[in-house]
């Protein structure tokens, strides 16, 4: 993997994938920011909350579910001093998808949190608590 982020002047920063997909990153005005985009450690949060999804995704594809609508609601705590990690994160997965039952939902969710999840797993190793919920709509 490869990614270059560039500072031109002033903010947001702009990242770019190696397959040329572009990342905005700000901050508040208050840290000389502009607030026009999400900040390092958002787009870290998002993160996992896309990593999950699309493990979960596969998961219940798997199971013969057509998921119509996957959202996740994250929460997260930082730590009050620096480095400012997350120490805990909670994520609510809220699913709508026909005939899906609640074990089927749990369990595509088990497996991406416990499993497969590398966003999960490298927050983990960092000492972050990370719980879930799920709630079929």
């Amino acid at each position: 993997m490869h990614a270059t982020v560039t500072f031109r002047s002033r903010m947001p920063l702009s990242g770019i994938d190696g397959k040329g997909h572009e990342t905005l990153f700000d901050t508040s005005p208050e840290f000389s920011g502009t607030g026009s985009a999400a900040s390092p450690m958002d787009t870290v949060l998002e993160a996992l909350g896309a990593c999950s999804m699309m493990d979960i995704l596969s998961i219940l594809k798997k199971m013969k579910r057509e998921p119509v609508l996957l959202e996740t609601r994250l929460d997260a705590e930082r730590a009050d001093d620096h480095p400012k990690v997350f120490t805990s994160i909670h994520v609510i997965y809220c699913l709508e998808s026909p005939g899906c039952r609640q074990e089927e939902l749990d369990k595509a969710v088990r497996l991406s949190m416990e499993k497969y999840c590398s966003v999960a797993a490298m927050l983990k190793a960092g000492g972050c608590s990370i719980s879930w919920s799920t709630q079929l709509v």
